[in-house]
C-alpha cells in the first residue's frame, strides 16, 4: 500500500451560515486518481463543501489538506500555486456571455497564467476537440449554443489547464437524459486521460453511478455513509436507501 497522503481531505470541517450549521464536523477523503461523488438532498452543504475545498470560503474550524498540506488559511504565492492545480465545472456552465467560446475556455490561461491570446486560442481549440466540439465553435458565443454544448465548453475550460483536481458542481443539471449521459461519458474520458482526482456533487444518481469510483452521502452537515460506487445499492444505510428510492418517508425530511 502507498504511504502517500490522499489528494484532498476535509478534516472535522465546520461552518455556520444563516443561523445554522451547514457543515458540522465534515470528514471526507478524495483519493489520488479516483472520482469521488458526493450525493445528498438540497440544502445539505454539498456546494459549500467544494467551495471550502477550493479556498472560496473559509471554515469556522477544521482543516483542508492537499497532498497532506494544510491549506485552510494559506495566503500569498503558495496559496495561488496550490489552487492553480484545480479545475472547475460550475453548475449551469457559468460561461461569460460577452466572450466568445474560445476566450471562455482560455480565460484562466490568459488572465491568470499570462498566456498570449494566440496561444490561448490554440489551447482552447485543442480542449474543445477533446469534448467533441470543432474549431468552428470557437468564435461563437454561449448564447449560440445548446445547453449540452455549453456544458461541453465548460468541461473544456475545466480541463484546459491539465489540473490535478477537478470539481464538478451538478454537471448534468438542466440536461435531458441522453445529453446528460453523453456529458457523463466525456467527464469519465477526460478524468481518465488526465489521471486526475475528481470530486463531484450531484442529485443525479445515474450520473453518480457512471462518473464515480467512490460515493459519499452528505446529510446534516456530516457524511453519513461512504463506500465504492458498487456498494451503493447494498449500503444498508437508511439515508442512502431513502435517497435512492426517492421516498418522502424516512430519516430525510423533504426540503419544502
Amino acid at each position: 500500500m502507498s504511504d502517500q497522503p490522499p489528494k484532498l481531505q476535509w478534516k472535522d470541517v465546520r461552518i455556520h451560515l444563516s443561523g445554522h450549521d451547514v457543515l458540522d464536523g465534515l470528514n471526507l477523503t478524495a483519493q489520488t486518481g479516483r472520482s469521488l461523488v458526493v450525493i445528498g438532498g438540497s440544502g445539505q452543504g454539498k456546494s459549500v463543501t467544494i467551495k471550502i475545498a477550493m479556498g472560496l470560503m473559509t471554515p469556522d474550524s477544521g482543516q483542508i489538506l492537499i497532498d497532506g498540506e494544510d491549506v485552510t488559511h494559506l495566503t500569498g504565492a503558495r496559496r495561488n500555486q496550490l489552487f492553480a492545480r484545480f479545475g472547475m465545472l460550475f453548475q449551469g456552465a457559468a460561461l461569460f456571455d460577452s466572450l466568445p467560446v474560445w476566450e471562455n475556455v482560455a480565460f484562466r490561461l490568459i488572465n491568470a497564467d499570462g498566456l498570449s491570446r494566440p496561444e490561448g486560442r490554440k489551447r482552447a481549440i485543442e480542449a474543445l476537440a477533446k469534448v467533441r466540439l470543432g474549431k468552428e465553435v470557437a468564435d461563437l458565443y454561449p448564447g449560440d449554443l445548446s445547453g449540452g454544448m455549453q456544458k461541453r465548453v465548460a468541461l473544456a475550460r475545466a480541463v484546459v489547464g491539465s489540473p490535478e483536481i477537478i470539481m464538478f458542481d451538478e454537471p448534468t443539471t438542466g440536461l435531458d437524459p441522453i445529453t446528460a449521459d453523453a456529458v457523463n461519458d466525456l467527464i469519465v474520458e477526460q478524468v481518465k486521460q488526465l489521471g486526475c482526482t475528481a470530486i463531484s456533487i450531484t442529485h443525479d444518481l445515474a450520473s453518480a453511478r457512471k462518473i464515480g469510483d467512490d460515493v459519499a452521502m452528505l446529510h446534516g452537515g456530516r457524511i453519513v455513509w461512504s463506500g465504492p460506487v458498487e456498494s451503493l445499492d447494498n449500503s444498508g444505510n437508511p439515508y442512502v436507501e431513502q435517497f435512492l428510492a426517492g421516498r418522502a418517508e424516512g430519516p430525510i425530511t423533504a426540503a419544502i
